[in-house]
């Protein structure tokens, strides 16, 4: 028996989790009293709580669907679109004692203190809010796209524009194939780009659903909204532990079954063309080369610590060292994790290569593939909790920094039990506004290459903020601006603007390229009979597609019509823009390249900015940059009265940490490394090698 082609053992399963994550929440309601109690769980957190809240609070499936479609479409090394944030774990030993030493409740709170600034405060509120709504919107589109890729519809019951859809990506892919191994007639070159133009806007399609998003995201939304809202900031630390569990289910399940499937790993590599197990993928055969994953990372590396939850996770913790061992553990935990979905993403390849009309589709659709019903309904449900799980923590996040950055300046003086209140409004306003960013965006990889870069914004004050007594509130106001301006109004402005989009020098494209690439032979190659056997290295033609370098995307405006103009569709490319103007002609540049540029810009602009301004405006004012830094320098205390007297003490005689200072008599606070610095760092760093080690070994079994 189904249920709109979803098994009835597997829907029950979907319906009790909801059941025991709501008893929770109303469990948990009644423990509420304050504003500390509500946003950060009283600070009682210990290691364990940290470890799954660092965990889950980092951890989705719009991650793992992001590793598993780029794995689809570009190989291994398509896995760097997350996995990149392998590089930035060693740092996080450094952010959590900055924000659990802050002893603030928020993000915004930060800006409000060491700036002197109120106005900024606010600024990284409204900010926050948009882009803690594009979060949301992320999970809501992964959990929709896995139910619609397990609910198929029979093609018996296709509309006729259905049955078109269908038939005309089935040609389309068939025509690209051809088209990659340089092989595309003449005659069918027009036939081609028509087919590429629908497929650019949308309109084709491998199957279709019986669900339809916009009713799944209200269902969905209303559920987590409800238990969120009851019980805060705990209830998005209990629940983690459970979801944690779920999570490692969803990470692992589908791999004994793919490989049995594909025949093991020798049957993996003989399925799947060798370059697409490369680690680091090459300027032309992929757009993550060994420089593009260092940009990306560098990037993220500025970003993650303005990242809205970090203060709430860390800050929740007993003392720093739990804050750090948590966070670390949790975020190790899930680079392992990690690895599954790489593995998973490989399988997909050499099992469904070219039978989907949208990659964000292919965790789903191995599901429906690979298990059974009741593993399904494990299976949706481990998704399900992976995303509430960064959710919850999300929309607390979200609420605590509306209610203190924006609501209590204009309503101070009110009891606590209304702040609850007003908080509970804003989850209320952040999950359904998630949802509206879900129905406005449709491709996820579009959300992750925006979603990096823009917390770098903010990321870099932060940094400065912490190491830097130079640095001045209009400095990073300015900064703010100049950056906003450039990395998200201009590409939302040109890329809703007709005029924009069909304007001819924004619809510049690199050179096209055929190459020539030595690799080994896979069971296709001999059955073809281009090789004698499997392994064996032979040489194939292959095609580098001109790539457009200010929009993601280019297609006919009709595609039926090839004189029709072109329009230009996906994000407007604003930093490479800025650079063209400087006389840089990106036409040679690859799309490995292309992306590189982008995220250098990001990272390196607001810097840059930062100190030119810093040094023509006037910082924040002696008291409070020692009452500041008196925080940052002083361990946490076992008690809060005892820990509020030794704050004060150390702000009226800053000389004391004048021989721990690494530059002394400088307007730097960095202090020398403790041993505790170095085992955590280089420690952490000994297992960033490891899951590296790991991965080379799990991509050269069998092959």
């Amino acid at each position: 028996m189904t249920i709109m082609g979803l098994h009835i053992i597997d829907a029950f399963l979907i319906v009790l989790y909801f059941v025991i994550i709501l008893w929770i929440g109303k469990r948990l309601k009644q423990r509420m009293h304050n504003t500390n109690d509500y946003f950060l769980a009283g600070r009682k957190m210990g290691k364990l709580y940290q470890f799954f809240l660092s965990f889950g609070a980092s951890t989705d499936a719009s991650q793992a669907a992001a590793v598993s479609r780029e794995i689809y479409r570009q190989g291994i090394a398509g896995m760097w679109i997350q996995f990149l944030v392998l590089f930035l774990t060693p740092f996080y030993w450094f952010t959590a004692l900055f924000f659990r030493r802050s002893r603030l409740t928020t993000v915004g709170d930060f800006y409000s203190e060491r700036f002197e600034s109120k106005s900024l405060g606010v600024a990284y509120a409204t900010f926050t809010i948009v882009t803690v709504l594009i979060g949301s919107a992320v999970g809501y589109m992964v959990a929709a796209k896995t139910f619609m890729a397990l609910t198929p519809k029979p093609a018996v019951e296709y509309t006729v524009e259905e049955q078109l859809s269908v038939a005309q990506y089935m040609e389309y892919r068939d025509l690209r194939e051809v088209y990659l191994a340089g092989n595309l007639p003449d005659a069918d070159s027009d036939r081609y780009e028509e087919l590429k133009g629908l497929d650019n806007q949308g309109k084709l399609r491998s199957y279709i659903s019986y669900v339809e998003p916009v009713y799944f995201y209200f269902i969905y939304g209303t559920l987590v909204c409800v238990y969120v809202v009851m019980g805060g900031f705990a209830a998005a630390a209990i629940t983690d532990l459970f979801q944690g569990i779920l999570m490692i289910f969803f990470s692992c399940v589908l791999i004994p079954f793919g490989l049995v499937a594909i025949g093991g790993f020798k049957g993996l590599h003989a399925a799947v063309p060798e370059h697409m197990f490369w680690l680091f993928g090459t300027d032309t055969m992929s757009e993550y080369a060994w420089y593009t994953i260092a940009a990306m990372a560098f990037a993220n590396l500025v970003a993650i610590i303005g990242v809205a939850s970090g203060m709430q996770v860390s800050g929740s913790a007993v003392d720093e060292n739990t804050a750090r061992f948590g966070l670390i553990g949790g975020m190790m935990f899930k680079r392992v994790m990690m690895l599954f979905w790489a593995l998973a993403g490989l399988i997909a390849i050499g099992l469904y290569a070219g039978q989907l009309h949208d990659p964000d589709l292919i965790w789903g659709f191995m599901t429906r593939q690979l298990l059974g019903p009741g593993l399904i309904g494990i299976m949706m449900v481990g998704v399900l909790a992976a995303n509430m799980s960064s959710l919850d923590a999300g929309s607390v996040s979200l609420s605590a920094l509306f209610v203190r950055q924006v609501y209590m300046p204009l309503q101070p003086n009110k009891s606590e039990k209304h702040y609850i209140f007003v908080g509970r409004i804003i989850i209320v306003f952040m999950i359904y506004g998630g949802i509206g960013m879900a129905l406005y965006i449709s491709n996820l990889l579009e959300l992750f290459k925006y979603f990096i870069s823009m917390p770098a914004i903010f990321g870099a004050p932060i940094w400065l903020g912490f190491t830097w007594r130079r640095l001045s509130r209009w400095a990073v106001g300015i900064q703010i601006i100049v950056s906003f301006m450039i990395m998200v109004i201009i590409p939302n402005v040109f890329q809703s603007s007709l005029t924009a989009r069909s304007h001819e020098p924004f619809l510049k494209q690199t050179v096209e390229r055929q190459i020539t690439v030595t690799t080994k032979a896979l069971t296709l190659d001999v059955e073809q009979g281009l090789a004698d056997k499997i392994g064996q290295k032979i040489e194939k033609q292959r095609m580098v597609p001109a790539y457009p370098i200010f929009f993601d995307r280019i297609a006919r405006e009709n595609p039926e019509d090839p004189n029709s103009r072109l329009i230009g569709y996906g994000r407007f490319n604003a930093e490479a823009w800025v650079i063209s103007l400087l006389g840089i002609d990106f036409t040679n540049f690859s799309k490995a390249q292309l992306v590189t540029v982008r995220f250098l810009f990001a990272a390196l602009f607001p810097f840059a900015l930062l100190f030119l301004l810093s040094y023509f405006t006037k910082p924040a004012s002696k008291k409070t940059l020692d009452y500041f830094f008196a925080k940052v320098h002083t361990p946490v205390q076992p008690t809060p009265e005892a820990d509020i007297e030794k704050v004060k003490e150390n702000a009226g005689n800053m000389a004391i940490f004048d021989s721990s200072k690494l530059f002394p008599r400088t307007q730097w606070e960095i202090h020398k490394p403790s041993k505790m610095d170095y085992l955590g760092f280089f420690g952490t760093w000994a297992m960033v090698g490891l899951v590296v080690f790991i991965m080379w070994l799990i991509v050269n079994i069998g092959g």
